[in-house]
Formats: C-alpha cells, structure tokens, sequence
C-alpha cells in the first residue's frame, strides 16, 4: 500500500507479525492480511465480510479502499490495485472469527492502537517504571528532547508561556517572532558559540556533500532545509541543545506556574541567569551577520549547489546512457558473430 505509516503488531503466539497501514487517521489491512491476522482462510473472511455487509453493519464505501501495492516476485516489480478495509471492519471480522487471535487484537486494537491512533504515541507505563531486562527509558527521554527542542515545538511552547507570564508581551507575529530568535540565539551560541545566522553561514558549503547539512527532511536537501541551523549541527551539538532547550523550557514553564509576572526584558535577563547558572557561555549581542543577510547567502549557495547536482545527475545518466549502448552493442556483435560461425 503507498503512503501512510505501517505499525507492526505481532500475535501473542509469535506466529505472525502483521504491518497495519495508518491512512486518514484509522488502519487498513486486506483480506489476506486479516486471515492472517485471525488465523483463519481468505476464503472464512470473504464470507464474514459479506454478512457483516448484508446485514447493514458497516457502510462498504466508508470502510473498504482500493490502495495501490508494489511487490517484488522475482526479478520484476507487480503493481496491484487490492481492497483493504478500515479498522472498523477489522474489529468486526474478529468478533465474528471468535477465536484467541481475535480477542487478543482487540484488546490491543482498543487501548494501545486506539491511543496511538489519537495522540501519536502510546506508552507502557509499568514496564518504563521496571527498568528490568532491556531499559529504554534514556533511549526514550532522549527523543522527547528532541522533538521538544524541534523549532516548531520551541517557537510554540515560548510563545505560549511568555504569553502567560509577559505583562508587556506583545503577541503579533513579527515581533514574537524577534523575540524567539533572541531566545533561540542564545542557546545555540551556549552550545556552538555560534547565533543561527552564522552557524548557517559558516557551515554551508556548495562544494560540499549535502551543502555541509548534517540533517535534512525527504531524500535530498532541498532549499527549505538549508536556513535551518538545527540541521548543521553535529550529533553531540544536537543532544546539547536538545538538553538545555527541554531544561529552560522546564524552568520557564515552573515560573508560569507560579504566576510569575515578568517583562519581556526580565525574560532575556532570566534566560542570561539560566544559562549562566548551568555554566554555559551568555550571548550578548545581535551577532554578525543578520538574519536576512544569511538567507540570502544560504540561498545562493542553495542555487550553485543544485546547479552542480543537477550537472552531476546528469553525468551519471549519461554514464549509464554509454554503458547501455555499449551492452546492446556487444550483444549485436554476439549475435552476428554466432551468425558466422553457423553459415
């Protein structure tokens, strides 16, 4: 099936794991997948399907898709079109199978594939409290900070608690969003000595490999991922940041819930406290170079660099353009000679 996020359940018997696929907030599964799922034949669940439909009990157009599926058989790669159906008719079909495989997925299906469908994740609370056999607590703190200290949660959560304890705050876009960049300077010229707009230009690079980024969304970099500083930091400068951010957002979220009033100005001087009480090194100054002077920059790097890709993909097209004709050409010469030998 193309597109979604697959989330792998695997049967209490350890018989068989089974990949859902999560499209428009449910799960899909086919009905060969179902079977097995429930441990049954593609056969019982047609007919289940049938009856679950003839007697009005769930809606065919709101519960069965046709989605595209690409499989290897072999050397080829098959294209079908299969009809997969939604958890709803999941949850139906196994009621009706009536068998261990069908109770155990739905207990699963409603408290932990339900959770995770709602909020994005779910947790095994007891389990994280044991920290017996395999401990993954540290492995999972650590990719809360990370997605705490993402720009978009840092930007948000900033907003909200200065909006809370702010007497002057001043909520228009322009000027939060010059109020984030002091917050978020700081704490990147904590960790890298550095403000954003000079990482950025310091480390972009179009002769480099991936334009100097160290991260990136999709396959290549594209020109939105390069006037963001977070993806040229290195692995240790990302856990650095990752920590201080989630610690002074700790800190700010405890003044809020003290009611603290505080001025915007008092907040950069708590944010210099903070910094300078963990020891970190205080910015104090807008930096040298300006925001809008480094993308800019970045973006006529951006330019030379997908220049030089675009001229290096096509080079290799070309190689492989020569390499075919030379394979259909020793084939001719193959063929013609063998034509020889023969007359």
């Amino acid at each position: 099936m193309s597109g979604g996020e697959v989330i792998l359940y695997r049967t209490e018997d350890g018989r068989d794991s089974i990949q859902l696929q999560a499209v428009d907030g449910t799960v899909w599964l086919t009905q060969a997948e179902m079977a097995a799922l429930f441990d049954t034949t593609p056969q019982a669940i047609t007919q289940l399907i049938r009856a679950i439909y003839a007697d009005a009990e769930l809606d065919p157009e709101a519960t069965c898709k046709d989605f595209l599926q690409v499989r290897s058989e072999g050397a080829r790669e098959v294209r079908r079109k299969l009809k997969s159906y939604t958890l709803d008719m999941i949850l139906a079909v196994g009621y009706r199978v009536r068998s261990p495989r069908g109770i155990q997925f739905r207990r699963w299906a409603t408290t932990a594939l339900t959770e995770y469908l709602v909020k994005g994740f779910v947790m095994n609370d007891e389990r994280l409290k044991d920290p017996g056999g395999f401990d993954y607590f540290d492995e999972l703190l650590e990719r809360i900070r990370d997605i705490r200290a993402s720009e978009k949660r840092f930007y948000q959560k900033v907003r909200d608690l200065f909006a809370q304890t702010s007497a002057d705050y001043d909520g228009t876009s322009e000027t939060a969003r010059l109020f984030f960049q002091t917050i978020q300077n700081k704490m990147l010229f904590a960790v890298t000595g550095q403000t954003a707009a000079e990482i950025i230009v310091s480390r972009a690079d179009p002769s480099a490999p991936n334009m100097g980024l160290t991260s990136w969304k999709g396959k290549v970099v594209r020109k939105a991922d390069v006037a963001t500083s977070k993806n040229y930091l290195a692995e240790h400068e990302v856990g650095d940041l990752n920590r201080l951010v989630t610690m002074f957002l700790e800190f700010a979220e405890f003044r809020a819930q003290r009611r603290m009033q505080t001025t915007m100005q008092d907040w950069v001087a708590q944010t210099d406290r903070f910094l300078e009480f963990n020891e970190q090194s205080v910015l104090n100054n807008a930096g040298t170079v300006a925001h809008d002077d480094m993308v800019r920059i970045v973006h006529d790097y951006y330019a030379t660099f997908e220049q030089n890709r675009r001229g290096e993909e096509a080079r290799i097209a070309d190689a492989e353009h020569e390499e075919d004709l030379k394979a259909i050409e020793n084939q001719i010469s193959k063929k013609i000679s063998k034509r020889g030998k023969h007359s």
